[in-house]
């Protein structure tokens, strides 16, 4: 059985453990607060299922979405369809992103950046983000570091998802590569969907990501083309980072 990226599976579990505005560590409450201004268009790249992008679609922005699974877009668009929203949705890599518009911010929240594996293709894609900005636009981001395990999955070892429909999915999670030097993790996932006590369906995953120290990220961006880099530690404006446990939050602007 090959690989999948954000399968059935894993979207279900996705909608299952991450519920439209369930704020992880204040991100949905800092998001609107940060783009509450915003006047034109906002793009949430790497959107998934919708986590964030609805809440600030019922806050009266105008945001578009982008997503290179089409199984998590599917779920946005019907999540957005239950609640009589609508949006522009895009199937996308960020590296080949071609949108039709340039807006005034583009977030990408949960440290979703980090999924982005080859350092040459972060790069890529940040440089698409920019170009996709109008001027003065502002790109806000937020990363995280892994623990002292290599551990920046939520569910390392096994974890069991009770459904609602009554099928059960169990989730392995097995770390099978982390080198410290070149900054990057990879797991194996592999998920199973059981019916009364049978198995009916089975997804694997290759989980890789690849993590940024604070100022290294700071002169990235800037190497890019952003101005005006600013940092704040746990989704609170202004605080500077303090230890490595943080989620980090950049703001950065289109020249």
């Amino acid at each position: 059985m090959s690989f999948s990226n954000y399968g059935p599976l894993c979207t279900e579990v996705y909608d299952h453990t991450k519920a439209i505005g369930q704020s992880i560590n204040g991100d949905i409450d800092y998001y609107v607060e940060r783009l509450k201004g915003c006047n034109g268009r906002i793009l949430e790249a790497m959107a998934g299922s919708g986590r964030v992008m609805i809440p600030l679609l019922e806050a009266g922005l105008a945001v578009d979405g982008v997503d290179y699974s089409p199984d998590m877009l599917a779920s946005c668009r019907k999540r957005c369809e239950d609640r009589g929203l609508t949006a522009d949705l895009y199937e996308s890599g960020l590296q080949e992103l071609a949108l039709p518009h340039r807006y005034e911010a583009i977030i990408i929240p949960s440290g979703s950046f980090l999924l982005i594996e080859q350092r040459e293709q972060s790069l890529l894609a940040l440089r698409r983000l920019y170009e996709h900005l109008l001027p003065g636009g502002r790109l806000i981001l937020d990363l995280f570091l892994p623990d002292t395990d290599f551990q920046c999955g939520k569910f390392a070892g096994t974890s069991t998802f009770h459904m609602p429909g009554g099928e059960i999915i169990t989730l392995e999670e097995k770390l099978v590569e982390a080198d410290f030097l070149h900054q990057y993790t990879v797991s194996h996932l592999k998920y199973e969907k059981w019916r009364d006590g049978a198995l009916v369906q089975t997804e694997l995953q290759r989980f890789a990501l690849r993590w940024y120290g604070v100022e290294e990220f700071k002169l990235v961006l800037a190497d890019i083309g952003f101005r005006d880099v600013i940092v704040s530690a746990d989704f609170k404006l202004g605080e500077q980072p303090g230890h490595s446990g943080q989620a980090f939050v950049f703001e950065a602007t289109r020249q």
